[in-house]
Formats: C-alpha cells, sequence, structure tokens
C-alpha cells in the first residue's frame, strides 16, 4: 500500500506544482472576490402577499407567483456559488500552505541526504585509515 502511495507522490510534477501554487491561490481569491461581492438577491415578500390574495385565473398572477419562486431560487442558487466560491479560495490558500511546507520538507530531506552521505564517506574513509594501520 505504501508502495503505491510512494509511486504516486514520485510521479508528481512537485516543481510545476510549487510554481502554479501562487497562480491557484490568486485566482481562488479573485473569484472569492468576485462572487463574494455581489448581493444577495432578496425575495420581494410584498408581492408574494399580493399573489396571494389575487384570483388563480389571473394570468397575470401567476406569472408573478412563478417570477417571484426564479427569484428565490436564483438568490438561493447565488448564495451557493458564493460559499463554493469562498471553499475554493480556502482550499487554495492551504494548498498553497502545502505546497510551502513540501518544498521545505524537500529541502530539508535532502540536506540530510547529503550529510547522511557524506557522513559514510568520512566512516569508510576513518575505516578504511583504521584498517590500513592495522
Amino acid at each position: 500500500m505504501a508502495g503505491a502511495w510512494l509511486r504516486v507522490l514520485k510521479s508528481v510534477p512537485w516543481g510545476e506544482v510549487i510554481a502554479a501554487a501562487p497562480q491557484v491561490a490568486n485566482s481562488a481569491r479573485r473569484l472569492w472576490d468576485t462572487v463574494g461581492g455581489k448581493g444577495v438577491a432578496t425575495p420581494n415578500t410584498e408581492l408574494d402577499e399580493a399573489v396571494a390574495h389575487m384570483p388563480l385565473d389571473d394570468g397575470m398572477a401567476l406569472i408573478a407567483a412563478q417570477v417571484e419562486r426564479q427569484d428565490i431560487a436564483l438568490a438561493q442558487l447565488q448564495g451557493q456559488v458564493r460559499e463554493a466560491s469562498k471553499l475554493i479560495a480556502e482550499l487554495a490558500d492551504q494548498n498553497a500552505q502545502l505546497v510551502a511546507k513540501l518544498q521545505a520538507a524537500r529541502e530539508r530531506l535532502t540536506l540530510i541526504g547529503f550529510t547522511a552521505a557524506g557522513s559514510i564517506v568520512l566512516a569508510v574513509v576513518a575505516l578504511s585509515l583504521v584498517l590500513a594501520r592495522t
């Protein structure tokens, strides 16, 4: 199971992911600014009450009622889009933070690898010197 995850992680082009993370975060923020800045359409309750008192055979009343229902549905959809764009912006920010932490971890792992390689070389040299003296 871990081998499969390692293959997946090795196949990810981390350089491209790291390079694209700021653009993704900026795009998500622009989306949130665009969608979040728009006001929510509020349904007209006065019209609802007026339509409720009209006779049902009145065609204009039916059309007005349908328009009002559509306005309510549109307001709900706008709210959902605003919430979704906020979630996308938060996820993009978290992604940017994750990518930055992964890059730092890669750099530390590279440093540890070089340190370990240097230590191994020094140990081999020291061992060969000890064996050469005996």
